[in-house]
């Protein structure tokens, strides 16, 4: 098996910090990120690490298949999900747990799973439907099979009086679904009973032509 680079390492470090600095998407130690090196390891953050500051030795290599840590630092507590999903979706390399303040508004009030998320094209074409799981125990297994069982067919999930989680091809794919997902949920709140969504023949056609269907 190669060893993972030292490159590999700062590529993603930067990339937790950007999500963190750059684009405000987790705060202090909430939220988590992970990335497949290759076709059995992924890195994960470590547990309680603040992703903004995050070095190097504060980064896990761990075990796709079943999540064992294979060196490095404690991993987070979501490791379970971070890794279901990697095995689920081959397609996509990266898996974000964020925590922003619109996002995690709407994932704790009455019936956000009815919510029409489809306000603005970025939703239909770069994210899809959104998917919903109850509240569970942070790092619980059952946290992790329900996120992973909704990631099976959804591009981001929402997690009851926790958060969110998206996939992405590469780091900038999974930020950029985060981005437009929470401007999504700021409209939703700021607009209150103004709201009026995208008509569904034009957001199913965005969601054709982005390949997701309808």
């Amino acid at each position: 098996m190669k060893r993972i680079t030292a490159r590999q390492f700062a590529t993603f470090v930067n990339a937790c910090r950007r999500t963190a600095k750059e684009h405000d998407l987790v705060r202090c130690s909430s939220g988590n990120l992970s990335w497949r090196v290759d076709a059995e390891r992924m890195l994960v953050t470590g547990t309680r690490t603040w992703l903004g500051e995050l070095r190097k030795e504060q980064v896990a290599v761990v075990r796709i298949r079943d999540g064992v840590l294979l060196s490095g630092c404690k991993p987070s507590a979501e490791t379970p999900f971070h890794a279901g999903v990697l095995r689920v979706r081959p397609d996509m390399d990266v898996v974000l747990h964020f925590q922003t303040p619109f996002a995690t508004t709407l994932a704790c009030c009455d019936g956000a799973e009815k919510t029409n998320f489809f306000l603005i094209p970025e939703i239909p074409y770069y994210i899809g439907k959104i998917g919903f799981v109850p509240f569970l125990q942070p790092g619980s297994e059952a946290l992790g099979n329900a996120v992973t069982d909704s990631l099976r067919t959804h591009d981001m999930v929402v997690l009851r009086n926790h958060g969110a989680v998206t996939v992405g091809k590469t780091f900038d794919d999974a930020i950029q679904k985060a981005i437009f997902f929470e401007l999504a949920c700021q409209i939703i709140v700021q607009a209150g009973k103004k709201l009026r969504a995208m008509p569904t023949k034009d957001s199913d056609l965005l969601q054709r032509e982005s390949g997701r269907g309808v």
